[in-house]
């Protein structure tokens, strides 16, 4: 009897140390489990992209790749960075960005200036910017530019845009006034300071309709074609293309699918916008991609395409307008080796 008692005993232990390991065992596979989670995560490559200006539909793609986890499809953590007072391009040329938004012109001028910046891709085919005036001005063209005051931030790009445009149309071109208005808003300064000033229709024209103010803009690229650049742009350091790739490839692939989905669903793409800067104004931001997203891609053959053509002519116009001092490589200056390439 007490025989059976024991092995009775020892039958029990047994069932309650066999319990006892397997419960270690799930204990411990989650653990593994949990740890491999975290060590996916920090495995990811740190990225940093830095902006030209606040957040607006010029730079959803990117928020949308960030949202819908194509940059982490990718295997990268991209952290989306203010540019600051030091600006885009010197946070991209000092290698604090990888990659950034700039502008055609911007990114010339930097390239003459030593900055390894490199364009990789064109966030909008054509440019969307122009010279835009009150409606009640009766403005119908270029030669109605004289005897008026611009309002711009004072550069010789500026100047020399306006005078290619005023020459094109035999319109005399020291008959404005030039005033420095910096960063101040376009509606106060019009109807104070200024009769026109340089406006993206994407964000200022968009606001003008929503607040119900006529405007007539007159755009840049319908009247000389080497004013047709690219704006915005995608742009990185050179540096970092020549000495990881394969990474800057990845983000690439990422912010085409960013775009593309902006392009396919601009509401979507807005509420993305929207939610990631919850301070922007929703009516603002939906009309505006509505009006945007169909001109990320336009005539290309894909969105992000540069022509070499472009580039050449603008560069040959800065030179012409002594923006440049001389001539730069233009194949050193724009790519497209970055984006995916297409069947």
């Amino acid at each position: 009897m007490e025989l059976f008692k024991m092995s009775k005993f020892y039958f029990l232990l047994s069932i309650i140390l066999m319990f006892t390991l397997v419960a270690c065992a799930v204990d411990s596979t989650s653990d593994s489990a949990a740890d491999d989670k975290e060590m996916d995560t920090d495995e990811l490559i740190p990225v940093s992209f830095v902006l030209d200006w606040t957040p607006n539909t010029n730079h959803t793609g990117i928020f949308v790749a960030k949202e819908n986890g194509y940059f982490e499809d990718e295997g990268l953590d991209v952290d989306i960075m203010l540019p600051g007072k030091a600006g885009a391009d010197q946070l991209i040329a000092s290698g604090k960005a990888e990659f950034g938004i700039s502008t055609q012109k911007e990114t010339t001028q930097a390239r003459s200036e030593g900055l390894p910046i490199v364009s990789v891709a064109a966030v909008i085919q054509h440019h969307t910017a122009g010279y835009a005036f009150l409606a009640e001005e009766n403005v119908t063209g270029p030669k109605d530019f004289e005897g008026k005051a611009y309002g711009g931030y004072g550069s010789e790009t500026e100047k020399a845009s306006l005078k290619t445009i005023m020459d094109h149309n035999d319109a005399d071109f020291d008959k404005i006034e030039f005033l420095n208005i910096g960063d101040s808003d376009f509606f106060a300064a019009v109807e104070r300071d200024i009769d026109f000033a340089s406006i993206f229709y994407a964000w200022t024209g968009i606001e003008a309709e929503i607040r119900g103010i006529d405007l007539d803009v007159f755009y840049t690229k319908d009247f000389a074609d080497e004013l047709d650049s690219y704006s915005p742009i995608i742009s990185a350091n050179e540096d970092f293309l020549e000495e990881d790739t394969e990474t800057a490839k990845r983000f690439m692939a990422a912010a085409v699918k960013g775009y593309e989905f902006a392009i396919d669903n601009p509401e979507e793409a807005a509420d993305i916008l929207i939610k990631a800067v919850p301070d922007l104004d929703p009516e603002l931001v939906k009309k505006s991609q509505e009006w945007l997203s169909p001109r990320y891609q336009e005539d290309a053959d894909q969105w992000g395409i540069q022509e070499k053509k472009r580039w050449v002519d603008l560069t040959n116009w800065m030179v012409e307008n002594d923006i440049l001092d001389e001539e730069i490589d233009n194949d050193q200056v724009f790519t497209n080796e970055f984006l995916p390439e297409r069947n």
